[in-house]
């Protein structure tokens, strides 16, 4: 009977659901085999039973199993009702494998009730560990849009959405090493939650930008409203699309194919939506940082060979940036009053009459390896060079950090990061809207008592920042201002010991420090609820090879290189204006070298040692700089210090330390060493007070200022 209907019910389902299969070479002429699949509704099982070649036994969760939709579903395959609690639950399982019996399981136990992967058992790793089994990964992605998920009405549903079931190549288990079978199973459980997070990011689709955002109005409704600035209006899809369509068909006019345009905008709407519409039409945004100087916005429109930069009236004049745009040379400046002003009755006809309808047909034909945006180093250590992001490297990075942290329409972000910065444009504006997360905007995230203000006010979930910009918020704020939030996370500086315990002391609440570089998107590691270590910046994220090169006189770690697919497309500098130098390293081409110092640990956290450029050698020695700010930090917790060196005939060089704190001596910073056992190489002999360090835009301390401050002394 199962035979006779397994063919009628997999032509319903192709007809119903549209279902699309991926093959990625996985074979299923195993012996021992073992299928492992996310799970996001009442109709995976089925799905899985309907469309892969084998005829397997179905492991399910002892509660899914008692469901009375699920057992319905559950009478076309064989399956098996265990506790994945129970450890001899699993060795039932395991009996099945060794009887030759192809096995599915879902490593989550349950059905996700937030639309990401939840919570991976140890189970069934330690089951393919102990057996040999070939495990091959199957995505199911869709199925959360259905009415047979146990999401909540908050997130769009319909009756028949389109699934996708995506074949990954099959892994092996070894079993790991370890003391005890405890720790032997905890180790599994690790490897099988990574093999999950890898297979929810290598099953990503490949778009562009401007395609993934028709897909997320698609997806998540037009008439959502999801992104709000400090206009206090609510913007849904349909809104951002119209501004992306009549913008872009605006500055297309006035612009050819692959032309960078510069954008000196702050956070509001508009702007994304410019971004949106350029790349629609093969233009280029380029995201000026108006925190620089004349000179380094000249570099970086020289670099890029920006001839028009798009800005505003009313921001120039707010900014008080009338000055350095009269200093730049070659460039026209376009204000978006006047652009507006140009949209004619017969755009708006087109825009209500068609483009709006038929969004996707605006796009000129592209590719995920296209260019999307260039955006500009932040110069703390030399010229600002242009980076340019293909749409597959932004698009990665999202899919990447989506795949370890679960962002859905139950969040709300508040962005106070520039979104010339990479950090705030990838993370902190398109991560929540291609995702259906609700977004703030705010233009600045130097006004530490409003901003605490607003995550109360508009019950924000998620924050992201610099150590600095958080150390502020949190001595502004209210205990309760931060009452809603449930992921901060820190990035662009190294977070300060201090500050993660004031947050959590004021707060209850853990930062999550991530790592990464406008090069690479810019997340290369994050800490995150399910993998954390205080001191690390967690693990890298999904499908980035990484090496580490041994440094001369550095004991520890090496110099971090890493390849993958959200690497950028290559550097556009100022002394070569327009020519693309594709991403090279001592390892070879693809490979990015971040030229920092890291170590890893036996579970794969990593630790930052600290920046090649920000050693000092002295008396033949390397030493650290951010070991010189660490040992004044826990001699002066309280105040900021940055360290710097000067040439020193004697010794090479010498280090000198800039600080808030006018009482802080030698003498205490050598008892402080004594007391952490840190070598008194690193006690600074010159002490610089200052009322306050030098700091970029971004809120990184600005090392270059800092250099010239030190060979003045």
């Amino acid at each position: 009977m199962r035979k006779l209907l397994r063919p009628l019910l997999r032509g319903l389902a192709r007809l119903l659901f549209r279902v699309e299969m991926s093959h990625q070479l996985a074979n299923f002429n195993h012996d021992r085999l073992l299928v492992v699949a996310n799970h996001q509704s009442f109709l995976d099982g089925l799905l899985i039973g309907l469309f892969l070649p084998i005829d397997p036994v179905f492991v399910v969760h002892t509660a899914i199993a008692n469901s009375f939709v699920f057992r319905i579903l559950l009478s076309q395959v064989d399956y098996l009702a265990v506790d994945p609690t129970s450890p001899m639950a699993m060795k039932k399982v395991i009996r099945l494998i060794e009887s030759g019996r192809p096995v599915v399981i879902f490593p989550e136990g349950r059905i996700t009730l937030t639309g990401s992967l939840m919570k991976v058992y140890d189970g069934p790793a330690f089951v393919a560990a102990k057996t040999g089994a070939t495990v091959v990964p199957v995505r199911v992605d869709g199925a959360a849009r259905s009415y047979f998920s146990r999401l909540s009405g908050k997130h769009p549903r319909t009756f028949f959405p389109k699934i996708r079931l995506s074949i990954l190549p099959e892994r092996h288990f070894p079993m790991p090493e370890g003391a005890t079978a405890k720790l032997r199973r905890r180790k599994s459980g690790e490897q099988m939650r990574k093999l999950m997070q890898e297979m929810i990011f290598a099953s990503r689709p490949q778009q562009t930008l401007y395609s993934a955002l028709c897909d997320a109005a698609e997806i998540f409704g037009r008439r959502r409203r999801l992104v709000e600035d400090i206009k206090q209006i609510e913007y849904s899809y349909n809104d951002l699309l119209k501004m992306a369509l009549v913008l872009g068909r605006q500055i297309e006019r006035l612009t050819q194919p692959g032309e960078k345009v510069g954008l000196l905008l702050p956070n509001l709407v508009p702007t994304l939506g410019l971004i949106f519409g350029l790349t629609a039409r093969q233009r280029i945004p380029a995201m000026l940082n108006y925190t620089a100087g004349t000179e380094a916005m000249q570099a970086a429109c020289d670099a890029a060979q920006i001839r028009m930069v798009v800005t505003s009236r009313a921001f120039v004049e707010q900014a008080k940036l009338a000055d350095k745009l009269a200093g730049l040379r070659g460039v026209q400046l376009r204000y978006l009053e006047d652009i507006r002003e140009q949209i004619s009755l017969a755009d708006k006809l087109w825009l209500m009459g068609y483009a709006i309808h038929f969004p996707r047909a605006f796009a000129l034909p592209g590719t995920p390896e296209d260019p999307a945006v260039v955006l500009f180093t932040s110069g703390s250590e030399g010229k600002p060079k242009g980076v340019v992001l293909p749409h597959r490297a932004i698009l990665a990075n999202i899919a990447q950090i989506r795949s370890v942290i679960d962002f859905s329409v139950y969040d709300k972000v508040l962005n106070a990061l520039p979104i010339f910065h990479s950090f705030g444009l990838t993370a902190g504006a398109l991560l929540p809207v291609l995702n259906g997360a609700s977004l703030f905007l705010y233009p600045s995230p130097l006004h530490y008592r409003v901003i605490p203000e607003l995550a109360y006010d508009r019950g924000c979930t998620v924050l992201f920042g610099t150590s600095t910009f958080l150390a502020n918020y949190a001595k502004f704020a209210n205990p309760y201002d931060f009452y809603r939030l449930r992921y901060v996370v820190a990035g662009a500086e190294k977070l300060s010991a201090s500050v993660r315990e004031l947050w959590f002391e004021k707060f209850g609440l853990r930062i999550f420090e991530g790592y990464g570089a406008t090069e690479t998107a810019p997340v290369l590691a994050v800490n995150t609820p399910m993998a954390y270590r205080t001191g690390t910046v967690g693990n890298l994220l999904p499908g980035i090879e990484h090496k580490l090169v041994p440094v001369p006189g550095i004991e520890a770690g090496g110099i971090l290189h890493v390849r993958g697919p959200n690497v950028m497309a290559g550097y556009l500098k100022a002394d070569q204006p327009g020519v693309l130098q594709p991403p090279v390293s001592d390892l070879g081409a693809g490979w990015y070298e971040t030229g920092d110092v890291v170590e890893l640990d036996e579970d794969g956290f990593v630790k930052i040692v600290g920046r090649v450029k920000r050693f000092a050698k002295i008396a033949g020695e390397m030493v650290s700089l951010e070991v010189v700010e660490k040992l004044a930090t826990s001699t002066s917790p309280d105040l900021v210090h940055a360290a710097s060196s000067q040439p020193d005939p004697a010794k090479g060089e010498a280090l000198v330390l800039f600080t808030t704190d006018g009482g802080l001596t030698r003498e205490l910073l050598a008892a402080k060493a004594r007391e952490t056992g840190v070598p008194e190489l690193a006690v600074p002999r010159k002490i610089q007070r200052v009322d306050a360090l030098p700091l970029l835009g971004t809120g990184k301390v600005d090392y270059v200022t800092l250099k010239q401050w030190a060979a003045a002394v």
